[in-house]
């Protein structure tokens, strides 16, 4: 097997699960691509999705909050510097 960069995590799925290693491997891609969206681009694909279902913003954007708290996101991309301040301020 190709070393992954999340090979511990394969590893884990393979053997507390059914999976192949390949099946595990595809089954991280597709989580890690599901939560790979930032912010501003879950918001705007969640309210088209649910105007499409008929509701109005009203509805929509309550909702979204709701969903967002609870939601990993991407991170945003930070520079070495921005980096540096965290950890030293």
């Amino acid at each position: 097997m190709t070393w992954h960069p999340h090979e511990e995590l394969i590893t884990h799925l393979v053997r507390t699960s059914a999976l192949g290693p390949g099946e595990a491997a595809r089954v991280v891609a597709d989580v890690l691509a599901y939560f790979s969206e930032s912010a501003e681009e879950y918001v705007r694909r969640r309210h088209a999705e649910l105007k499409a279902k008929g509701l109005v913003n009203d509805q929509i954007f309550p909702r979204i909050a709701a969903e967002l708290a609870a939601r990993r996101v991407a991170a945003p991309g930070l520079s070495l510097r921005q980096l540096r301040r965290i950890v030293y301020g």
